[in-house]
């Protein structure tokens, strides 16, 4: 039997002197999320639902551990970002096509994510078809809408989100992005 000490560490103890404690991966990773620098993640999936909960999953654990919001608020995130991949899977890019997801943190400040799709899907709209379809269905009162669609842009992720902004793509498509500044009381 083999026994270990400061002096003889197991592999990936961290105790080895050559490999000093600032060198780890997790020693830079926490020392990044504890500044107010940026963190930028971006995701590539094909335009399939399947993927959805992958990034519905990926998506709380961003919010929760990289932003500072609470789980409440992750949860809402969960939430937004998941309508913004549905509509980018389901109107903006064909089967067999891609979306783009983009998050950026920011500890202690903020959440955004842009969503971008091909551009080849059957009911593609630019982003000003959209700002104006937005910008009516907000003025609709939320318990008249009787129909099972038009909720999630207009009443879902205008209201918990801080910024939502649709921005027409080089590839031909529509980039929609939302910002979420943490304010008092959405924090952990």
């Amino acid at each position: 039997m083999q026994t270990f000490s400061a002096n003889n560490p197991p592999f990936g103890s961290g105790l080895d002197p050559n490999h000093p404690q600032e060198h780890s991966v997790l020693s830079k990773t926490n020392a990044i999320l504890n500044e107010e620098v940026p963190v930028k993640i971006t995701i590539i999936l094909p335009t399939n639902a399947y993927f959805m909960s992958g990034v519905r999953d990926f998506t709380k654990t961003v919010v929760m551990n990289m932003t500072g919001f609470s789980e409440k608020w992750a949860f809402r995130f969960q939430s937004v970002v998941d309508e913004l991949t549905n509509n980018a899977i389901e109107f903006g890019s064909a089967p067999g096509e891609y979306i783009k997801v983009t998050f950026v943190s920011v500890k202690g400040k903020s959440i955004e994510v842009f969503v971008e799709d091909s551009g080849t899907g059957a009911s593609k709209k630019t982003a000003a078809e959209m700002s104006r379809l937005v910008a009516e269905r907000r003025q609709t009162d939320p318990t008249r809408i009787t129909t099972i669609r038009g909720r999630g842009l207009a009443q879902i992720v205008s209201h918990w989100t801080d910024q939502l902004e649709f921005l027409d793509n080089a590839a031909g498509g529509l980039t929609v992005h939302v910002v979420k500044q943490l304010s008092d009381g959405e924090q952990d």
